[in-house]
C-alpha cells in the first residue's frame, strides 16, 4: 500500500461514499445512531490517512465499501457497521484494540478484535495460513455471528476489486473464496453473496469461459424473456383473480451454476433448458397463514401447467438449517422444458437473500431457524474443540457439514432432524449422543432393521439399537458423513489408543533426537504423506505397532536436500479424494524419454510461460487432472522447486488454493514440441449397430497428432459404451477428434474424461 495525499475530487468521492452508507443505514428498519456511525468513519479515515490500496484508489474506501454491503446487502446494524469501517485499524495501523474500546465501547471493539485474529497463521510457518484462518473465523461464531458476517462482507468486497492484484494473487484468493467462502455464505443463507462471490471467482479463473457465457446470456436475452412472459402471463392472471398481492420475477441461473452444469452433464450451453426459474414473492402479515397461501399458489400453478412428481421440495414445513424457507416446484412450459419455481412470502424472501441477519428483522423470541443455526455452531465448535493435527484435515472434517445438502429424518416420536446427505444410521446416532453413536450396533428404518452403514434417505423414521458390549471400530470413519460423528469416534479411539500413541511418540521422539532432529509439524506432517496415514495419531501407533520404522523416514527426510524431498508432500494423501493413494515416486516420473528442467528461480508474482521440446520441459503435469496444452491451468511450486501444473477445475488444485495460497503461479502455455505426449480418455456412448465399430476406428486413424494407446467397447443389448485413449499433443486435438465422432450416426455421447 502506497502512501500519497488525497485529491479534492477524491476527498468528495470518499464523502460521497460514506454518505451513501449513511443514508441506506437511516433508510433501514435499525434504531438510528448516526452520531456513533461518523465518529467511527472519522477515526478510520484519519487512522488510514494517505494509504492508498494496489488499485491506486484511497484505502479508507475499501472499509466503507464493507460497511455499505454489511448494512444494505446483509442487513447489519450500527454495531456493525462501525466494526467495517474499523475492521483494518488494529492490523495496519499503530492503533490497538484498547484505544478502540476506548472511543467506541467492548462491542464494538471485541468485533474489531474479532476481524483482526483472522488474519495471519498461528500454527507455524508450514501451517496453511489459509485454513487458520478459517479455523479462527469459525471460532468467532461463538462469541458473535457479526464478526463472520462482516468477515463475508469484506471478502465479497475484495473479490469485486480483484482486477488490480497479480495473477497469481488472484488465483489464490479467487481459489479460496470458491472453495470456503461461497459454502459458508451459502450455510449462512447468504444467498445472493454467495452467488456473486462464485460468479466473481469463476470470472478470474476461466476468464475466456466467462466471457463466452455472458455473451451467450446476452445474446439469447430478448428470446428467453419472450419465452418467460408466455408461460408466467396465465400463471399472474390466474393469481391476480385469486385476489393475492404478490411480486413475480424472473430468476437467471448464475453464470457459475450454467457453467457448472455444462462441465458436470458435458453438454453445450445451446443445451442447458432450465436457464431461468420464476420466483413468486406474496404479501401475508400473518405469519400463520403463508404456509396455507403458498399451498393456494401451488394448486392454482398445477392447474395450468404439468407438474413434474419428483421435484417438488416443501422447504416450509421443514427450513433447511440455515433458515431457507419456501416452496418449489417444477412444472412443464410450453415449449416443452421444465421450469422451477419458488414460492416465498415476503418475510422468506428477505430471509432467503440476506440470510441470518434478516431474522434480527422478524424476531419474536428465538425461532426454529435461529435454534438450526445455534445447533450448527455448536456443531463447528465441537470440531474446534478437538482440532486435527493439521489445517488440511480441519478443512476436511469441516468440509462434510459445510458442504453437504442435506436431507431430513425422523425420531420415531416425529422429531425432525437435519443432516447431511449421505449421512448414515450411526450419523444420526452420534447426533442425538455420543453414547448412543459408541454403542450403536444397528438401526431400524421405517421400522425394517438396517446396518450401521445404512444410508439414510429424506422422510426416512429412524430408530437406534445399542448394546452394551459394543466397542468402537476404526473402520466406522469409511462410511460416517458427520463432521460430529467423525470427531466423538476419533476422540474416542485415541482414548482407546492412548497407551499405543504414547509409546509410539516416545520412540518417534528418541529417533528423531539420535539424528539430530526435534519433533515439528512438517516432519509429522511429511510422515503422514509417506506412510499414507490421516493423522498423527496413526503415525505413533504403526511405530508402538513395529508398523514403521522412524529411521526409514528420517533418513528420507535427511536426503531431501538430494532430490529424495519428492517423496515428501505435503498434500500427498488428499483428503478430498478419499481412496487415491498417489506414489510419491510415480506422481514426479517424466516419460523415460524426457528430461525435468527444474527452473533455478521462479517468480511467483509474474505469470510462468509452460515451455516443452523435444525432450525437455520445465512442468510436471498433475497425474489427478491430467492437464493437457490448451486448458486452463495453474501451477504450484513444489518442496524442490519443480512446477506442477493443475486444471483450474482438478479437485486438488482447489486444496492448494485454498491451503497454500503463497506457492500458486499463474501460468501460460508457450512453445510446445509438436510431438503426441499427453494422455487423454474419451468416453463413448451410443446405440449399436453393425459397422460402428469400423467408423468409429476409421474416424480416430484419421486424425492428426493422435497416437492410439488402448481402444475398450463393450455392448449390452442395443446399446454401447466404450473408452479410448490417447497420445495428443494438446487439448484442441481432442476437441477437434470428438466433433469428429459426433458425426458418427449412432454415437450419442462423446467426451473428454
Amino acid at each position: 500500500m502506497n502512501q500519497q495525499a488525497n485529491t479534492p475530487e477524491e476527498e468528495r468521492i470518499i464523502d460521497a461514499a460514506f454518505q451513501e452508507v449513511l443514508q441506506g443505514y437511516l433508510n433501514s428498519n435499525h434504531r438510528k445512531k448516526v452520531e456513533i456511525i461518523e465518529r467511527a468513519y472519522k477515526f478510520a479515515k484519519n487512522a488510514h490517512a494517505g494509504v492508498r490500496r494496489r488499485s491506486g484508489e484511497p484505502y479508507i474506501l475499501h472499509p466503507i465499501a464493507v460497511a455499505r454491503i454489511a448494512s444494505r446487502e446483509i442487513g447489519l446494524g450500527s454495531t456493525s457497521i462501525c466494526a467495517a469501517l474499523l475492521h483494518d485499524v488494529v492490523e495496519d495501523t499503530d492503533y490497538t484494540v484498547e484505544d478502540i474500546r476506548a472511543q467506541f465501547g467492548d462491542k464494538i471493539a471485541q468485533l474489531v478484535e474479532g476481524l483482526t485474529k483472522i488474519s495471519g497463521g498461528i500454527f507455524g510457518e508450514h501451517a496453511s495460513a489459509q485454513a487458520e484462518n478459517f479455523r479462527k473465523l469459525l471460532l468467532t461464531m461463538n462469541d458473535d455471528i457479526r464478526v463472520v458476517l462482516i468477515k463475508m462482507a469484506d471478502r465479497l468486497h475484495n473479490m469485486r476489486t480483484l482486477g488490480s492484484m497479480a495473477p497469481n494473487k488472484q488465483y489464490k484468493i479467487a481459489g479460496e473464496t470458491l472453495y470456503i467462502y461461497a459454502p459458508l455464505a451459502h450455510r449462512l443463507g447468504l444467498f445472493a453473496i454467495k452467488t456473486e462471490l462464485e460468479d466473481l471467482s469463476f470470472k478470474y479463473e476461466h476468464p475466456a469461459a466467462y466471457q463466452e457465457i455472458s455473451d451467450k446470456i446476452e445474446a439469447t436475452e430478448r428470446e428467453r424473456r419472450m419465452v418467460y412472459q408466455d408461460f408466467a402471463g396465465p400463471i399472474e392472471q390466474k393469481l391476480n383473480e385469486m385476489g393475492i398481492k404478490f411480486d413475480a420475477k424472473y430468476r437467471l441461473k448464475s453464470i457459475y451454476s450454467i457453467w457448472r452444469k455444462m462441465e458436470n452433464k458435458k453438454i453445450p450451453f445451446e443445451e442447458v433448458y432450465d436457464l431461468y426459474a420464476m420466483r413468486i414473492i406474496f404479501d401475508c402479515p400473518d405469519p400463520a397463514m403463508e404456509k396455507e397461501l403458498s399451498w393456494r399458489i401451488y394448486s392454482a400453478i398445477t392447474d395450468i401447467y404439468k407438474l413434474h412428481p419428483d421435484r417438488t421440495r416443501d422447504w416450509i414445513s421443514v427450513p433447511k438449517a440455515n433458515g431457507y424457507q419456501a416452496l418449489h416446484l417444477t412444472v412443464m412450459g410450453h415449449d416443452g422444458n421444465w421450469v422451477e419455481i419458488q414460492i416465498r412470502s415476503r418475510r422468506m424472501d428477505d430471509i432467503a437473500e440476506r440470510g441470518f441477519a434478516a431474522h434480527w428483522k422478524y424476531k419474536d423470541g428465538e425461532s426454529d431457524e435461529e435454534r438450526e443455526l445455534t445447533l450448527w455452531i455448536q456443531t463447528i465448535k465441537d470440531i474446534l474443540e478437538s482440532p486435527e493435527p493439521n489445517a488440511i484435515d480441519f478443512l476436511d472434517t469441516l468440509k462434510l457439514n459445510l458442504f453437504a445438502s442435506e436431507i431430513v429424518v425422523f425420531t420415531p416420536k416425529g422429531e425432525p432432524i437435519t443432516l447431511p446427505a449421505n449421512a448414515t444410521v450411526l450419523d444420526l446416532a452420534f447426533y442425538l449422543h455420543s453414547e448412543l453413536g459408541l454403542r450403536c450396533i444397528a438401526g431400524k428404518v421405517n421400522h425394517k432393521l438396517v446396518p450401521l452403514n445404512a444410508k439414510l434417505q429424506s422422510g426416512d423414521q429412524v430408530e437406534i439399537i445399542t448394546s452394551d458390549s459394543q466397542t468402537p471400530q476404526p473402520e466406522w470413519l469409511n462410511f460416517l458423513a458427520t463432521a460430529k460423528a467423525r470427531t466423538r469416534l476419533r476422540q474416542a479411539l485415541r482414548r482407546d489408543h492412548q497407551p499405543l500413541i504414547e509409546k509410539g511418540r516416545a520412540i518417534l521422539a528418541q529417533a528423531l533426537k539420535e539424528a539430530g532432529m526435534e519433533e515439528s509439524n512438517e516432519v509429522i506432517t511429511k510422515m503422514m504423506g509417506y506412510y499414507h496415514v490421516n493423522s498423527r495419531e496413526d503415525i505413533y501407533m504403526g511405530i508402538a505397532r513395529n508398523e514403521i520404522n522412524p529411521a526409514d523416514s528420517i533418513a528420507a527426510f535427511k536426503k531431501k536436500s538430494q532430490g529424495a524431498g519428492a517423496m515428501f508432500k505435503k498434500y500427498l494423501i488428499d483428503p478430498f479424494m478419499p481412496g487415491k493413494k498417489t506414489s510419491a515416486r510415480d506422481r514426479w516420473q517424466a516419460d523415460e524419454d524426457e528430461d525435468l528442467v527444474i527452473p533455478a528461480n521462479v517468480n511467483l508474482k509474474e505469470t510462468y510461460v509452460l515451455v516443452d521440446n523435444d525432450k525437455t520441459r520445465n512442468y510436471v503435469t498433475a497425474d489427478c487432472c491430467n492437464p493437457l496444452p490448451g486448458d486452463d491451468v495453474m501451477g504450484f511450486l513444489e518442496d524442490n522447486g519443480t512446477v506442477t501444473v493443475h486444471s483450474l477445475t482438478c479437485p486438488r488444485a482447489a486444496v492448494l488454493k485454498a491451503t497454500y495460497g503463497g506457492r500458486i503461479l499463474a501460468t501460460r502455455w508457450g512453445r510446445l514440441s509438436g510431438v503426441p505426449k499427453f494422455l487423454a480418455t474419451v468416453r463413448m456412448e451410443g446405440i449399436d449397430r453393425r459397422g460402428i465399430l469400423s467408423e468409429i476406428t476409421s474416424k480416430v486413424s484419421a486424425a492428426h497428432g493422435i497416437d492410439i494407446r488402448s481402444f475398450t467397447i463393450e455392448a449390452t443389448d442395443e446399446v454401447f459404451s466404450g473408452s479410448l485413449t490417447v497420445k495428443v499433443v494438446d487439448a484442441d486435438t481432442v476437441d477437434e477428434l470428438i466433433r469428429e465422432l459426433k458425426d458418427v450416426n449412432g454415437l450419442t455421447s462423446a467426451v473428454r474424461l
